[in-house]
């Protein structure tokens, strides 16, 4: 298989949808390894890097009171990042990134502590009735080391979605056919 990055945008392109990206603690790298593939463009809307806490309640939309009472590395700020990237910028998929990469802790979460989540369109598995899917990751390493795994993590968090999505279509399309060959019953 290719790498992820050009995985999500030959699904993304295929399908016709489009992807937005919430990142934190990667800084962009997110958005630097999608764009990296040639043609990324067709499905590629942008990013917000919200590296500042309040960034993330102004451009993105998440709580201020979560934002306050959790901090920024928390897996529901994840989730809320997800959702307001892909509203923000219109996109089919939001992706997010927040967590500590060191060399300090930050708001009581140790280095290492990683948060991601994929918020996909309305009737997906990860999409807008359920609230996205999050993942809570415990990575060792340098920063360096902590912040790259987070992009690939992310993005196979993502793929993991459109692959589960692709399937479910594919078993409405199987039902729906039975029941055309069934006479309608």
């Amino acid at each position: 298989m290719s790498d992820p990055a050009t995985e999500v945008v030959r699904l993304l392109t295929v399908r016709g949808e489009t992807l937005a990206v919430a990142e934190s603690l990667t800084g962009g790298l997110v958005a630097a390894e999608i764009t990296s593939v040639p043609g990324a463009s067709r499905a590629f809307r942008g990013s917000v890097t919200a590296y500042a806490t309040p960034l993330k309640h102004e451009l993105l939309g998440v709580d201020a009171d979560l934002l306050a009472v959790r901090g920024a590395v928390d897996g529901q700020v994840a989730a809320e990042m997800a959702a307001g990237v892909r509203r923000a910028l219109g996109a089919d998929w939001g992706i997010a990134t927040t967590g500590v990469a060191g060399p300090d802790p930050q708001d009581g979460q140790p280095v290492g502590t990683v948060f991601v989540a994929v918020h996909g369109p309305p009737g997906t598995g990860s999409g807008s009735a359920s609230g996205g899917k999050v993942e809570a990751l415990r990575l060792n390493g340098s920063r360096t080391e902590i912040r790259k795994e987070s992009v690939r993590s992310v993005l196979a968090a993502l793929l993991r979605e459109l692959a589960l999505d692709l399937s479910d279509q594919q078993a409405g399309n199987e039902r729906a056919q039975d029941t055309e060959q069934n006479g309608g019953f």
